[in-house]
């Protein structure tokens, strides 16, 4: 029963830092971009987002070594909505963005 335990806790921790390796891309990347971007982009503020990403952060260091509570759920999520939305528009804005949509030969 000792190995399943320590099993366990060795999953709970990789979680636990594959998860705040999302949280500080996230934050590093919010960092990296320019303010007016972000209300070009229609979204929050520089400031909103960092203060989203940095406390999503430190949540996530806190809980380093028990991921699945409801304070690391909630900063997921907040990282998780600024990877998912805001990045791709900010790098729609700033012509970063890849075009996924080119076959071989050029558009589709």
């Amino acid at each position: 029963m000792g190995s399943l335990v320590h099993l366990q806790q060795s999953v709970a921790i990789v979680l636990g830092v594959a998860l705040f390796a999302m949280q500080l891309f996230a934050l590093v990347d919010c960092v990296r971009h320019r303010s007016d971007a972000f209300t070009a982009a229609g979204k929050l503020s520089k400031p909103a987002w960092l203060a989203i990403t940095a406390v999503a952060c430190i949540i996530g260091f806190l809980s380093l070594l028990s991921p699945l509570n409801i304070f690391e759920i909630a900063a997921v999520v907040g990282a998780g909505v600024y990877l998912a939305d805001v990045r791709p528009a900010l790098q729609q804005v700033t012509g970063r963005a890849r075009d996924n949509n080119n076959g071989p030969y050029g558009r589709w």
